[in-house]
């Protein structure tokens, strides 16, 4: 038996209990379907199997979770940090645990490839003890003397919280989101998306195994016009967290605007990845492909423009289209595969519709722009070439495994090309003059740059991105800034003069 007939076939066994009972939310520590009865099923991009059906939470079971997620609170935000500590490292123990489940039904959820996958379990419980053992000084803050008082700063957690995540790796951006706000000492109602909502409930189930108390983290499936709008709009929820395109990120922080609702935003991006003529170009063609046609290239730092100096840029393509000719599509749970169908109908048609924009721009399509097969949504990798930065294959975010080529003629050139865009999350840079790499770095306009390096992620780093590409920033101390008030507490330490009315 293959490997990827024996991964079906543990895939069948971790599935059987979800198309019996289909995915529930978790309102108060119960598992429950939809106060109204109505679902929504969830479909496999591999073959557009029903994988089975979900409850379609809207107005009513958004205001029970977030009720629940009051009422359970001021407990958990009263709770010993070091209590929150040892229950949110029981977390990460059982993700890890069941993290072959997690990856298989993720796979088989989004159409993402088993090489990646594999690790997202891993990554999830690794942001958990993180948070987790960054609790116990969430709280912390500094002394502020001045000449008449001893002013004390503390944090303390917002409140509850609503988290939105994406379909595209949705258990470890859950984690990413989830695990700094309970961490904090807020409690949640998360919200995920109906285009991949297994590893939710999963991660939902751990929790409660986990021994989470009651309320404190509630689920609720749903379509964002219902129940991500109830969330948004929900006066007992004080901040929204949201991860997913600058559209909706929009219409989120109009939703909350009656509310004075705090937002977290990370949005989209058009990357560009800057190769100079003295790079290391055998490393920057490996980072320059991993960067953009891993995940299925459906992550908003993969690397979708490509600027690359003129004096190397035929050898470059040649060798670049070479190598995405040779990527392997296939299916997700073949551990050869390394890339895989794209999450849904409407994504598939938004990517493909691409390829004629492409040729209409001008544009060469070097390799792939084509399906693969008449079943499921895969396609091709696929290299635009001959593109220049006005056109949409430059400007819009594909979100697929879509690389546009953009030539350069020298540092100002490239500069003007990287920001000129309306995104501003990555940008990654290659060259081996370091005088160069700090100019450019310093005028780039992104959140994040990387230099000689494809997207690493350190958790204490700071995480997010400008103009388009969202609002705050996760990681580090940089999660309770959103999840926590700053509080000052000012001690008088004598007799100060205070002025006298009325005397």
């Amino acid at each position: 038996m293959s490997d990827l007939q024996k991964n079906i076939e543990k895939l069948d066994g971790y599935l059987a209990r979800f198309k019996e009972t289909g995915i529930l939310n978790q309102i108060n520590g119960s598992a429950c379907a939809s106060l109204s009865g109505e679902t929504f099923e969830t479909r496999s991009p591999v073959d557009e199997s029903l994988i089975c059906s979900v409850a379609r939470g809207g107005v009513a079971d958004i205001d029970a979770a977030a009720k629940a997620a009051k009422a359970a609170f001021p407990a958990w935000r009263d709770m010993a940090a070091g209590e929150r500590r040892k229950i949110l490292h029981r977390i990460a123990d059982k993700i890890v645990e069941r993290a072959e489940e997690i990856a298989l039904c993720e796979c088989w959820d989004t159409g993402q490839a088993l090489r990646f996958m594999s690790k997202a379990a891993l990554r999830g419980a690794e942001n958990f003890r993180f948070f987790a053992d960054k609790a116990p000084a969430a709280r912390d803050g500094q002394s502020l003397p001045s000449p008449t008082l001893m002013n004390v700063t503390t944090r303390v957690p917002i409140g509850p919280v609503g988290v939105i995540t994406p379909w595209n790796t949705p258990f470890m951006l859950s984690t990413w989101k989830i695990a700094p706000a309970l961490a904090a000492g807020c409690t949640v109602v998360h919200k995920p998306a109906e285009f991949s909502p297994l590893t939710a409930r999963i991660l939902m189930e751990i929790a409660e195994e986990a021994g989470l108390p009651k309320g404190v983290w509630n689920l609720v499936n749903g379509l964002g016009e219902e129940a991500g709008k109830a969330l948004t709009e929900h006066p007992d929820i004080k901040a929204i967290a949201f991860v997913g395109e600058s559209r909706t990120g929009s219409m989120i922080m109009k939703q909350g605007a009656d509310t004075l609702k705090r937002v977290h935003f990370e949005l989209g991006g058009k990357n560009p990845v800057v190769v100079f003529d003295d790079a290391d170009l055998d490393r920057a063609l490996d980072a320059v492909i991993f960067m953009i046609y891993s995940l299925n290239g459906e992550r908003c730092t993969s690397s979708s423009r490509l600027l690359v100096q003129e004096s190397i840029a035929d050898a470059f393509e040649a060798r670049l289209i070479e190598r995405v000719d040779a990527i392997r599509v296939g299916h997700p749970l073949d551990p050869q595969t390394e890339v895989g169908p794209l999450i849904h109908k409407t994504h598939f048609d938004k990517v493909t519709g691409f390829f004629e924009i492409a040729q209409k721009n001008g544009a060469t399509v070097a390799a792939g722009g084509s399906r693969v097969g008449g079943t499921g949504y895969f396609v091709r990798p696929t290299l635009f070439t001959h593109a220049n930065n006005a056109m949409d294959i430059a400007q819009q975010e594909i979100f697929g495994p879509v690389l546009t080529s953009i030539r350069f003629k020298d540092e100002d050139d490239a500069l003007s090309l990287a920001n000129d865009v309306q995104y501003g999350l990555t940008g990654y840079v290659w060259t081996n003059d370091l005088t160069r790499a700090l100019r450019f770095t310093d005028a780039l306009e992104a959140g994040m740059i990387w230099v000689n390096s494809e997207n690493v992620r350190h958790l204490p780093t700071p995480f997010g991105g400008v103009k388009a590409s969202g609002i705050g920033r996760d990681g580090g101390d940089w999660s309770f800034e959103f999840y926590m008030e700053q509080k000052n507490v000012a001690f008088a330490t004598g007799h100060h003069k205070i002025p006298r009315l009325g005397a």
